[in-house]
């Protein structure tokens, strides 16, 4: 029996290995990530407080971006046979930019889970019927379409049911199930539709991403540094356009940058596609959709820590752990020698996440806030998987009060 985490952590290697074939920049982008750590490991005697090396060097998180809550929740199906559940909701709409979608989390909720393969899927949906992207004649054009296809096969739906009853698959029904979902997150040599995904286009890039292909890809996928600026400085001496900037909290000279997540990528890069025009010849050309984004992870806030980070910055935290963890601004474990440990902040920032969307959109789009929203919480969420949508700050929590639980 192939267990959920061995199914996760040969799911994240097959991924990575589909997508390193598919954006070649990737493969260098990893190769940097682990010069870095090694030298960060060589040079840090505290270079693993937020993680094992082997843990480091393994964890990916991947980003996929889907049309319709039946894709939702069918993914979450796929993932849950992987020992990844939703974590989190997460509105991009209120960002700035503002991207017409509503995203979750896929990933372990259990410290051991996580310690084993921290595998992560930042999921994100596109919300068709918010009248401030979409007007009616556009939401019904693209529900018919997004209606037509299948992303996910039956065998592998069927197969993530059995996994997630039994607990795992048998040997070649688990690699059947990887073979296939691997596969799901392939981008698809079918001719892209010029005029629709043009029309598309006006009104985002991720929505033409999302509802202008047949298919779903990975947009991109993610290794972990544990020293991002001199990672950008090293992906740049290689000739490689990153993003203008470090998504999430500066370094600064005085506090302290190890906080919440820090994000970069490469540039999205043309991707030669097929192309569909209106007289029915298929054309050669690019798109720029996909890019290479790296992370480094620091400790979890508390919701009281968050606030005010939002409100002062970084500079506006403590810089010892044992500061932070008396104000009760950061989720820390304690040993019975009072001892602390971070506790790796596992989740997303929406700000960051909107910034690396940014950084790479081909058009800025358009949007008219004079029009109606569309209502979008994590209870809605909820109702679409059918199954828990976690509180990130409740799985914090629980972790640091199991560590001061005097044993029994």
């Amino acid at each position: 029996m192939v267990t959920p985490t061995q199914l996760r952590a040969r799911f994240a290697r097959s991924l990575s290995e589909l997508y390193g074939a598919e954006v070649p920049a990737y493969t260098t982008l990893v190769e940097v990530s682990e010069e870095v750590n090694a030298d960060v490991l060589a040079s840090h005697e505290d270079a693993e407080r937020f993680g094992t090396i082997d843990r480091v060097t393994a964890e990916r998180h991947g980003a996929i971006r889907l049309g319709t809550p039946e894709e939702l929740a069918q993914v979450g199906r796929v993932f849950g046979a992987c020992g990844m559940y939703p974590v989190g909701f997460y509105d991009l709409r209120e960002a700035t930019p503002a991207i017409p979608v509503v995203s979750t989390a896929f990933r372990p909720v259990d410290r051991d889970e996580l310690a084993q393969n921290p595998f992560r899927v930042f999921t994100s949906l596109l919300v068709v019927d918010d009248r401030r992207f979409f007007d009616e004649a556009l939401e019904a054009d693209l529900r018919t379409f997004l209606g037509a296809r299948t992303l996910f096969p039956d065998e592998l739906l069927g197969l993530a049911d059995l996994a997630e009853a039994e607990g795992g698959l048998a040997g070649t029904d688990a690699d059947r199930f990887l073979e296939l979902a691997t596969a799901s997150f392939a981008l698809s040599p079918e001719p892209v539709d010029r005029a629709w995904y043009a029309r598309l286009e006006q009104v985002s890039s991720v929505a033409a991403d999302i509802g202008g292909v047949a298919s779903t890809h990975i947009n991109h996928l993610t290794p972990r540094v544990l020293d991002i600026d001199e990672l950008y400085r090293r992906m740049e001496s290689r000739g490689i356009e990153m993003i203008d900037r470090i998504q999430g909290p500066p370094r600064t000279d005085e506090g302290r940058s190890d906080v919440l997540l820090r994000q970069t990528s490469f540039r999205a890069l043309a991707e030669p596609r097929t192309f569909r025009e209106l007289d029915g010849s298929v054309t050669e050309s690019s798109l720029r959709v996909r890019f290479g984004e790296v992370e480094q992870r620091g400790v979890a806030l508390t919701p009281k820590g968050r606030e005010v980070y939002d409100d002062h910055g970084i500079g506006g935290l403590p810089a010892t752990d044992a500061e932070l963890d008396a104000a009760d601004l950061a989720y820390f474990l304690t040993d019975g020698e009072g001892v602390l440990t971070p506790i790796v902040y596992e989740d997303f920032l929406p700000r960051s996440a909107a910034g690396i969307f940014a950084s790479n959109l081909t058009t800025e789009g358009r949007s008219d806030t004079s029009q109606r929203a569309a209502a979008r919480d994590a209870g809605w969420m909820r109702d679409v998987l059918g199954r828990e949508l976690h509180d990130p700050y409740a799985l914090y929590e629980a972790e640091r009060a199991a560590s001061r639980r005097p044993p029994a």
